[in-house]
């Protein structure tokens, strides 16, 4: 077993942990619930983990997550304003894919007429 990732936030380490299921890769998550003991133990050592069941796996891993991050950059970079539902107007803030009234997918706009 390999220690792969570890993050303060658990909801990321989540989302990393899924990432892996998806591809396959076996791995579970340590420390999920240690978080409540911070003060008893130092914060470095609460902190959720991602563990590998085989090292074999970390350099796959390790390209999955670094795609992950590069998709998210740029769609960040790509979506820096706020944006109006197609389907019923609402505004909704730059980050979200799905309209929060009507649930609608953002619509992009391809710049033709």
């Amino acid at each position: 077993m390999q220690r792969f990732f570890r993050h303060h936030d658990r909801f990321h380490v989540y989302q990393v942990k899924s990432i892996l299921d998806d591809a396959g890769i076996p791995c579970f998550v340590k420390n999920e619930l240690v978080q409540g003991a911070i003060g008893e133990i130092p914060p470095m050592d609460s902190e959720p983990e991602i563990w590998l069941q085989d090292s074999e796996w970390q350099s796959k891993a390790q390209k999955i997550l670094d795609s992950f991050y590069q998709e998210q950059a740029a769609i960040s970079a790509d979506n820096k304003n706020d944006w109006a539902c197609a389907h019923c107007g609402q505004m909704n803030e730059f980050q979200f894919a799905i309209c929060w009234k009507c649930q609608e997918p953002r619509v992009k706009d391809t710049g033709q007429s």
